[in-house]
């Protein structure tokens, strides 16, 4: 009997044992690439055969390809561009046929790569045809275009080792480890199950139910790589993961985790996720409504409509050679106290449903989670990781001209925050910052960013630990600013807070001098003067100060705290 092609193992990129020991040594003469966490996720998987067929990262000449036909040159189909970026000094520093090490962060060296091409890629074009939309509100697209490196490296890679991982070994499996695991067990028809998020109650009726369908064994099937900014993290989930496995009977139920750097490109992306499944050695796949989708763009609306992703995959499963189960919508129906697919439910029934949002938002206020939605198990673990807002670290951020009284506030806001007691409270204000973080940086563009980014970075580690930080800031530049604020939002509420007074009013005030010297030109690239602010869109609150006292403007913000419900009332 001859063994099914998917449980056949499948080609690795990595060298023998000894090959590699011999490998490592000589790599001690190459210019090394410290990957960034999303290039680690994806060079594992060009490894260990999760990317199967690609070889290495993307030539330039499968790249255009990708991006416009969503193939490889050959016409392989293959909808994600896998490609290393790097910035422009290193990509200059290179020569054509070179090879290069690929080390982690800790400088561990994982592969080698022989440089095959280089190019400045148009991001503006891989962002409209891959993300269906060159919008900064894309993750993707953000990342891409604040993120990224300018310069693209493209050419084979050879494997030494696994990145390493401490957390969860026994649950990970590389794709032939996963068929090896199918062939021991004798299972022949297996249905991935994607997930990002925690598992509720209609998962697992809908996981049951996919199944059964397809007559196969389940594999659920986690990524814990790179998901969405402001997603739970993979540890909860992990935890809440296998708390409900006891759920599901252990002869026909697996899970194993998946080290993906998820791109959130919704159609694209579950042509991409389908074949990465292919090459663990599953069967069938389920894809979702709004499958790996991202939210709203900047207008408002959904980036992708709720079946593309379905209609996408259906389009090409056959060449892929593995079959979707299309997810249904389920609903719990409360007279007859089940899940059941939304479209079967009958005229007058009550359906109950808890979105995203309102399970986020009954966590932060510590309300009840039903038994009909959760499990308590699952429950449990979030609550851990989510204490009601009022118990949660935060950030308040203070933005807008120099003079224009955002460290009186801060201070203030400080005093009274601290008469409260119930959490600690760090102020860190621009001149102190400059004095104790920063006392080596200048004012040019990049160090002010840089500055403003070890504020955001020190903020968010009071944030996590369950403190109050207070900023103040100048930090002219939207972009950084909504860098620092997705840092932060990680682990707890970031209030931005923009001190409105005009230019013309700063000036006047000129309490420190600067602006006349920036006038008579002594101090180049002032903002304001000489240099741009970028007024905020949408703070969370707007302060004017002109013919207001500081402790009235310190007492709105400790109001909107309130309304927020990250202090109690």
């Amino acid at each position: 009997m001859t063994m099914l092609a998917n449980l056949a193992p499948i080609p690795e990129l990595y060298v023998s044992y000894e090959s590699a020991q011999k490998l490592k040594v000589e790599a001690g003469n190459l210019k090394s690439w410290d990957l960034s966490p999303r290039q680690i996720c994806d060079l594992e998987l060009l490894m260990n055969g999760g990317f199967n067929p690609l070889k290495g990262f993307l030539s330039e000449e499968d790249y255009t390809s990708v991006v416009e036909t969503m193939r490889l040159a050959d016409g392989t189909l293959w909808p994600i561009p896998i490609t290393l970026d790097v910035d422009e000094a290193f990509a200059e520093s290179l020569e054509m046929g070179e090879d290069i090490a690929l080390r982690d962060q800790e400088g561990v060296i994982l592969g080698t790569m022989t440089i095959s091409d280089r190019w400045v890629p148009n991001k503006a074009r891989e962002a409209e045809m891959v993300f269906g939309a060159d919008d900064d509100a894309h993750p993707a697209v953000n990342y891409l275009h604040n993120h990224a490196g300018k310069v693209y490296l493209g050419g084979p890679v050879t494997g030494i080792q696994q990145p390493v991982h401490y957390d969860f070994r026994a649950r990970r499996d590389t794709p032939n480890e996963l068929r090896a695991f199918f062939r021991k067990l004798g299972w022949r028809r297996i249905v991935a199950f994607q997930t990002r998020n925690p598992l509720h109650r209609a998962h697992q009726e809908l996981t049951f139910r996919a199944a059964k369908e397809a007559q196969a064994n389940l594999l659920i099937h986690p990524v814990v790589g790179m998901t969405k900014p402001g997603d739970v993290d993979h540890f909860t989930r992990v935890r809440c993961y296998e708390a409900v496995l006891d759920k599901y009977p252990a002869a026909t139920t697996s899970m194993s985790l998946l080290n993906l750097a998820m791109r959130m490109a919704g159609p694209r992306e579950a042509v991409w996720h389908g074949l990465i499944r292919k090459n663990h050695g599953c069967t069938h796949f389920i894809v979702g409504r709004d499958h790996a989708g991202p939210g709203k763009n900047s207008a408002g609306e959904d980036f992708y409509g709720p079946y593309e992703a379905q209609d996408l995959f259906r389009k090409y499963q056959d060449e892929m050679g593995i079959e979707m189960v299309d997810f249904k919508h389920m609903v719990f129906v409360q007279e007859r106290a089940q899940y059941e697919p939304a479209d079967e439910v009958r005229e007058g029934d009550t359906v109950l449903n808890i979105s995203g949002t309102e399970l986020r938002r009954r966590l932060r206020e510590g309300l009840e989670i039903p038994e009909w939605f959760s499990f308590p198990e699952v429950v449990s673990q979030l609550r851990n990781r989510y204490p009601p807002r009022s118990q949660q670290g935060f950030t308040v951020f203070f933005t807008g001209f120099s003079g224009s009284g955002k460290s009186t506030i801060a201070n203030a806001l400080m005093v009274k925050l601290m008469e409260m007691g119930d959490r600690p409270v760090t102020l860190l204000d621009g001149d102190i910052v400059r004095k104790n973080l920063s006392s080596e940086l200048g004012f040019s563009k990049e160090h002010r960013d840089l500055n403003i980014r070890r504020i955001g970075y020190v903020a968010s580690e009071i944030t996590k630990n369950g403190g109050i930080a207070i900023c103040a800031p100048i930090a002219p530049y939207g972009s950084t600013r909504r860098a620092v604020r997705e840092e932060i939002e990680e682990f707890g509420a970031f209030v931005e807070v923009h001190v409105a007074t005009s230019l013309e009013e700063c000036e006047r005030r000129d309490r420190k001098g600067l602006y006349k010297l920036a006038r008579e030109g002594k101090i180049k690239e002032f903002t304001g003067i000489s240099d741009p602010y970028d007024v905020p869109e949408n703070p969370e609150l707007r302060v004017e100060t002109e013919n207001v006292d500081v402790d009235n403007c310190a007492h709105q913000v400790l109001l909107k705290l309130e309304s927020l419900g990250l202090i109690a009332g």
